[in-house]
């Protein structure tokens, strides 16, 4: 049996919780191919899911597997793969039942795309799961059309930054929160108005709104009826919209969304990534035995962009 690295949970808990130790090393079935990891990286649903919080596990299926985003090259291939070749370079979401904080992972055929050419594979592995968020949000979900006025919260994080950027490259007029230190930041994603969350009100500021992506809920999510006009619509990673509000405002029907895996969205990302249109924002690299500080990291709040893993 060929054994491979992989950081599992045995039980939830802290950071303390999540281990590197030898596990099997995984064979692609049908419609699967197995990649031989060059990074990954570390998103919020990592350490919900650590704590017990986020998706819903229970303890009897444990130990699990953690991590969302794959970059790396295809070392072998089930049946039915289509056009995908051991040696190509993709990155993708792996489904939740393969976990991407390991030396190999399996990926579907349908949810891979070839990695952005001009990215390193550590960087690469930082995009999948959050610019697929923004993309679905601002897209699938909301519509967003050329211009428009969209408001952007949490725009500083992995998530939001994604968000502004193809917003603007999609002809939107970009509003977006942050934190006061991250409001130049912020401005050279594309926002034409940034506004500090704490000492300022977007209320003031952004009117008019056709799309809010939410990445924050709470008091933000009800405080942005007020600027969404007749006919906008507010789609949400943390919290389902509030019926009554969103039918005072005369929006259309919002939703808290999932991400889904989509090897067809990641090529359309990947294309703006090659042409400068979009660029990955990298606050840290870490190396694969230290993930436990870099779930610490991220957990501890206000990172801009994203924490990738180096696996290789």
């Amino acid at each position: 049996m060929t054994m491979m690295k992989a950081g599992r949970i045995h039980r939830f808990g802290g950071p303390e919780v999540l281990v590197i130790e030898d596990v099997p090393r995984p064979e692609p079935k049908a419609g699967e191919v197995l990649v031989q990891l060059l990074g990954t990286s570390v998103n919020p649903v990592d350490y919900k899911t650590r704590e017990g919080k986020f998706p819903p596990i229970s303890a009897d299926k444990l130990p699990v597997t953690l991590g969302r985003d794959i970059a790396g090259m295809v070392v072998a291939c089930g049946p039915d793969v289509g056009d995908v070749a051991i040696a190509d370079s993709v990155y993708g979401m792996p489904q939740l039942d393969h976990g991407s904080y390991a030396e190999f992972a399996i990926l579907r055929a349908v949810d891979l795309a070839t990695s952005p050419a001009t990215l390193p594979a550590v960087e690469a592995a930082a995009v999948p799961l959050a610019a697929l968020t923004a993309w679905q949000g601002l897209f699938r979900h909301a519509g967003l059309a050329a211009g428009q006025r969209v408001l952007i919260h949490g725009a500083a994080g992995g998530v939001g930054h994604f968000a502004v950027q193809f917003a603007k490259v999609h002809g939107a007029t970009v509003f977006a929160t942050g934190s006061a230190a991250d409001l130049d930041f912020v401005r050279g994603l594309g926002a034409e108005t940034a506004i500090d969350y704490k000492d300022g009100r977007f209320e003031d500021e952004a009117r008019d709104i056709d799309v809010v992506l939410d990445l924050i809920g709470g008091s933000t999510q009800e405080r942005s009826w007020a600027v969404i006009k007749p006919g906008g619509i507010l789609v949400s990673t943390v919290a389902e919209p509030d019926r009554a509000r969103e039918s005072a405002a005369k929006a259309r029907p919002g939703k808290r969304y999932m991400t889904v895996s989509s090897g067809a969205d990641l090529g359309e990302i990947a294309r703006l990534i090659d042409a400068g249109d979009v660029r990955v924002y990298i606050a840290k690299i870490f190396d694969f035995a230290d993930l436990v500080a870099a779930q610490t990291m991220l957990q501890a709040g206000g990172v801009r962009g994203k924490i990738a893993v180096k696996i290789i």
